[in-house]
């Protein structure tokens, strides 16, 4: 009712009408309506080439906006709840599941880097709290100047921003000692479509009925806006890092290493392994055409010195398919230049259009210790004999880079040239790539996004995935977001979006 009531007004059209109401709710230096910006903000790094090629095939929003305050969010909130307006909240721009891109015509962007403030480094209660919009990068060196650390080190850290790695239920490097972004909250506010703040109290545990945090934490801007974070900090010990680096004979041999140490209880901040065309990419100094092994221990010095003999007792017990040792310089150096930054992203992109080839496309999946490497086998055996245009792959290959009592990840990798439209690549190429590994974990009881997230280019297996725990999820979307405005066509299945998917 509320558009058509709009429609009865001046002649205008309906975005002209919306985007002259949202000028009596935020300054008009709070509303972008740049064409350059918009069509950036039409998708996120998922389509990079199509859009460095110009070649969207989705519609624009109508505006983006950067709200100061909770309170200009709820106000906004409010608004395009009232005339049925899709909303993409936005922090950070590092989604890499499509979950920025947009499927509506009517569509605004709320983007949180104005929000962007430290609010309180708490040293003695070991937590730090932010507004949504402020960069990763810029609490851990505010932090690092006191000795602490956030101990959450994505690659995306430089650029990516509290609200989206809330949003995303992001992980990092070091998750294997520190945990997921899940386990690092501590309590947050937020804003839901109805206008409604909630809070949520910043306390070590509590058993308060479920814990409501996860009704927020890695809903991919579906339910609410995230606002504020509080996250635990940790004391932070640079001159105990230890590096080890072993070229092992297979991925058997670094599923089974990393089993080992894991489960006899030690927790190196990180523990991974590469199979050889993944280390190629990483590691082409010296791997020697065989798959790499690497951890590091960090912490208290007697914390270190427990954790380097465990991993040494580990790779001795399999020490029939380890090949030599790396030298430790090798691996620090390689970890001290893995994050990339917005002039990495550029160039990344500058490199694919001239050259008409992805590099470094993923998905990655977790299952348990028994059947992660089957999953692994069985994904790259499936892609070699059923990809059809498996010719104009340059790089297919997988690590292993966070690992749990009760299991690890796979992080498939895949490079290749694009000989099609530009609006074409994601149908012909990665959905076909994606799908074979998908199927094959979900056949073996795996979870099919480890912590990319669902976006809008794995929702046809959400509910797979969940089985009869959608239910849930579902009742979610349909208490907190009744009249389905937040985030259209992301975690949820929307069978008209397909198109933008499959063609």
């Amino acid at each position: 009712m509320a558009n058509e009531q709009l429609l009865k007004g001046e002649k205008m059209t309906l975005k002209e009408q919306l985007l002259k109401e949202l000028e009596t709710i935020i300054s008009l230096d709070q509303i972008n309506t740049d064409y350059e910006a918009l069509y950036d903000a039409s998708a996120d790094r998922y389509k990079k080439y199509a859009k460095a090629k110009k070649a969207l095939d989705v519609p624009m929003p109508m505006a983006i906006v950067y709200p100061h305050s909770t309170e200009e969010v709820q106000s906004l909130m409010k608004f395009c709840n009232k005339h049925k307006i899709n909303v993409i909240p936005r922090s950070g721009k590092t989604a890499t599941e499509g979950g920025l891109e947009n499927w509506k015509e009517i569509t605004l962007v709320i983007d949180g880097s104005r929000m962007n403030k430290i609010i309180k480094i708490d040293p003695y209660n070991m937590q730090a709290t932010v507004q949504a919009g402020v960069k990763l990068q810029t609490l851990e060196d505010e932090l690092r100047k006191i000795g602490y650390t956030t101990g959450h080190s994505p690659q995306s850290k430089p650029v990516a921003q509290y609200g989206g790695l809330l949003a995303t239920r992001s992980i990092g490097q070091f998750s294997t000692l520190y945990g997921g972004i899940e386990d690092m909250v501590v309590g947050l506010e937020c804003v839901f479509p109805n206008g409604q703040v909630a809070r949520i109290k910043n306390v070590p545990r509590r058993a308060g009925g479920p814990d409501i945090r996860h009704i927020v934490i890695g809903n991919e801007g579906t339910l609410c806006y995230i606002t504020e974070v509080t996250v635990k900090i940790f004391k932070y010990y640079p001159e105990n890092n230890v590096f080890h680096g072993y070229l092992i004979k297979d991925m058997d041999t670094g599923i089974k290493v990393l089993r080992e140490v894991i489960t006899n209880g030690f927790r190196p901040s990180v523990a991974r392994v590469y199979s050889e065309e993944d280390a190629r990419q990483h590691f082409s100094h010296f791997y020697k055409g065989k798959c790499v092994l690497i951890f590091m221990s960090e912490g208290p010095a007697s914390i270190v010195k427990a954790t380097n003999e465990a991993i040494e007792e580990a790779v001795a017990k399999f020490q029939e398919g380890i090949i030599e040792k790396v030298e430790d310089q090798l691996i620090e150096k390689w970890f001290n230049n893995l994050n990339w930054t917005q002039e990495h992203i550029d160039f990344e992109i500058q490199t694919m259009v001239e050259h008409h080839k992805h590099d470094g496309f993923t998905t990655e999946v977790s299952a348990d210790w028994e059947n992660i490497i089957k999953i692994y086998h069985n994904v790259m055996k499936r892609i070699r004999e059923e990809f059809d245009r498996f010719e104009d792959i340059t790089m297919l290959g997988a690590h292993s880079s966070h690992s749990y009592i009760n299991g690890t990840n796979m992080y498939f990798v895949y490079n290749y040239h694009i000989n099609c439209k530009p609006e074409d690549e994601m149908r012909i190429y990665h959905h076909p790539i994606q799908s074979i590994i998908v199927e094959e974990t979900l056949k073996l009881g795996g979870s099919m996004c480890h912590h990319h997230g669902i976006g809008k280019y794995r929702t046809e297996w959400t509910k797979e995935e969940h089985g009869s725990a959608y239910y849930m999820l579902e009742k979610l979307k349909e208490a907190f977001d009744p009249n389905g405005i937040m985030n259209y066509g992301t975690i949820f299945p929307q069978e008209e979006g397909m198109k933008y998917i499959k063609g």
